[in-house]
């Protein structure tokens, strides 16, 4: 039976793939997209999606909307992320108090709400490896501050009634794309990309997973209030990933002479902090330290179709090309 779903974020990544497989399903897709998106970005739905015309950030508008509005499930995708040129009062109303009126709206109707949160809510780097749903939580930048306030508003509506689950995605990876892989991948391309002479695992999550997830969780009977952390079923070397976008791109080896240091990388990271450029600090935390999570429980419960990075990866390899 088709279902009645609001989806926000389909002119982002994540939202975009989701709706594509929504439309198989047949199920009514209404999805609000901030006015002025380029129709390029959602060309290929425009006659199967119901487009409304609304800025999460426009509370009162947002509010009104939802009044005369009702839903089987929303899918809250959308969000203002992190190194766009907003003022905090944009981000905050933007990604918490929207949300917040999205989770009245599915109160009042008994509709599932499935939640797109970040693995950032343990911080860019996690205090404990591989991290967990127990890890503790670091606000340590203003959107990963967002993600984990809406995080808190989902647990608070559950003690009254809401149903509700949260998915945890780490970096994505996929064609269309242009983020973190895409750029790991461009400058190794270009021989701008170093690496510190240490260990490095980092934990990547192909586009594919998470729309599994959020496609499983519509299906079943999920307890309320459980999230989901999505990623790729094992960590991977970040030289090791190297090695294999340069093989891929270039038919060699990344070259072992551009390991440095680790103090090359401490000492950029400090002065951004200290210049208060959160952008710029995550850059060069993500290729110079750590980060992977536990994904276990997640594969146990949904259950997810296993993928390695190495070689899924081939994909971003593939697409860069055609680029």
């Amino acid at each position: 039976m088709a279902k009645k779903i609001l989806l926000t974020g389909i002119s982002g990544f994540i939202g975009r793939n989701i709706a594509r497989q929504l439309i198989q399903k047949k199920d009514e897709i209404t999805a609000l997209i901030r006015p002025g998106t380029s129709l390029s970005r959602v060309a290929e739905f425009q006659k199967k999606v119901n487009f409304v015309q609304m800025d999460l950030a426009d509370i009162p508008k947002l509010r009104d909307y939802l009044d005369h509005n009702n839903f089987d499930t929303i899918l809250h995708i959308g969000a203002v992320r992190g190194g766009r040129k907003f003022p905090k009062h944009t981000y905050f109303d933007a990604n918490v108090n929207a949300t917040e009126q999205l989770i009245l709206n599915a109160m009042k109707h008994e509709t599932d709400f499935l939640f797109c949160s970040s693995v950032g809510v343990f911080g860019a780097i996690p205090q404990k490896l591989p991290a967990d749903n127990r890890t503790e939580m670091q606000e340590d930048n203003y959107y990963h501050y967002t993600k984990i306030r809406c995080e808190a508003l989902i647990q608070k509506y559950v003690l009254y009634g809401l149903k509700a689950a949260i998915i945890r995605p780490s970096i994505t990876y996929g064609p269309g794309d242009f983020g973190f892989p895409f750029s790991l991948t461009k400058m190794i391309h270009r021989n701008l990309f170093v690496l510190p002479n240490k260990e490095v695992k980092i934990h990547l999550s192909h586009i594919d997973l998470i729309v599994q997830g959020f496609l499983k969780l519509m299906e079943s009977n999920y307890r309320s209030g459980e999230a989901f952390i999505v990623a790729d079923k094992d960590p991977v070397n970040l030289l090791d990933l190297a090695d294999f976008i340069s093989k891929e791109i270039k038919g060699k080896e990344f070259p072992h002479y551009r390991l440095l240091p680790e103090w090359c990388f401490r000492f950029p990271e400090t002065f951004f902090k200290k210049m208060k450029n959160e952008l710029w600090v995550s850059r060069f935390e993500l290729i110079s330290r750590s980060w992977y999570y536990d994904v276990s429980d997640t594969y146990n419960k949904l259950p997810l179709k296993e993928v390695q990075t190495i070689p899924a990866f081939k994909i971003i390899t593939d697409w860069y090309r055609k680029k």
